[in-house]
């Protein structure tokens, strides 16, 4: 019995030790992804003048004049940090939890969120990214890895595409791979393209080009199907604060279904601190 007793007693021990390796493996590749990210970040930008976004539709300019101060280094690659509620439950029963999160942002190269929420055997932790998504329950159990798909970049590509309308709005000057087009008065449609993918981002402005939403067609399977398809995703901005020269929302609530009688924000976040690296020594 004692025999057994203590192989019983290995077994766990080793189950743990290598979940325990498993976790570090993750957090090794979050930090890995996020230089990759973070060296993206120009060595020598050039400025923001008015006249870059001369013949945009009129509300896009607006955003523009008003999300980037003139003369300010065109910077596209920010590192956010937040804290908020995250849900990963549903309009009738949203069962929030207490989250804390780092990102990087890149687009259109990619982005990584890495957060923790909750507490004790409940304690949520993980991280989405253009190739991943992975998350583990108190940080020893596997409760959701997938990604490496075609589905998975594209829904990514949606997200951190829509997020640089909040946080990188120099990402989205016109140029290669950014086109812009007028919907409304006071709401312009930016289309990204890269590497095969594509997203349009509808972003709506207040008279004084401040943008209070921004929505978009996802490519989810976040429905009773579980089946990817296009539906309605978005936010609302508020609480803005400059920048280094950028004039960005500190708080965001965004969820699927936006738009709709359906639309459920299981992301709440309040930004503690938003930073744009710029390559070369002591200029962080």
């Amino acid at each position: 019995m004692t025999a057994v007793l203590i192989s019983a007693l290995l077994l766990v021990a080793c189950c743990i030790v290598g979940l325990f390796a498993w976790r570090q493996i993750d957090h090794r590749s979050d930090a890995r992804e996020m230089q990759r990210l973070r060296a993206l970040r120009p060595s020598d930008p050039p400025r923001f003048s008015p006249s870059m976004v001369d013949g945009l539709p009129e509300p896009a300019r607006r955003y523009f004049l008003f999300a980037i101060t003139d003369g300010t280094p065109l910077l596209t690659v920010a590192e956010i940090e937040m804290a908020g509620l995250f849900s990963l439950g549903s309009k009738q029963t949203p069962a929030y939890m207490n989250m804390r999160a780092t990102q990087v942002l890149a687009a259109p190269d990619g982005f990584v969120w890495k957060m923790s929420g909750g507490s004790g055997l409940r304690r949520l932790s993980g991280s989405d990214s253009g190739n991943w998504t992975r998350f583990w329950m108190a940080g020893l159990t596997p409760v959701a890895r997938f990604g490496g798909d075609p589905d998975h970049a594209r829904s990514a590509f949606g997200r951190y595409v829509a997020e640089a309308a909040f946080w990188t709005p120099a990402a989205l000057l016109p140029g290669p791979g950014v086109t812009w087009q007028t919907v409304d008065d006071d709401t312009a449609r930016f289309t990204m393209t890269h590497a095969g993918l594509a997203q349009s981002v509808d972003v709506t402005v207040d008279a004084t080009g401040r943008p209070t939403t921004v929505q978009f067609q996802r490519w989810s399977n976040a429905n009773p199907d579980r089946v990817h398809r296009l539906q309605p995703f978005g936010g609302f901005l508020s609480d803005f604060r400059e920048v280094k020269g950028f004039r960005v929302p500190t708080h965001v609530e965004a969820g699927n279904q936006f738009g709709t009688e359906s639309y459920f924000p299981f992301f709440i976040a309040d930004v503690t601190a938003v930073r744009f690296p710029i390559a070369g020594p002591g200029t962080d």
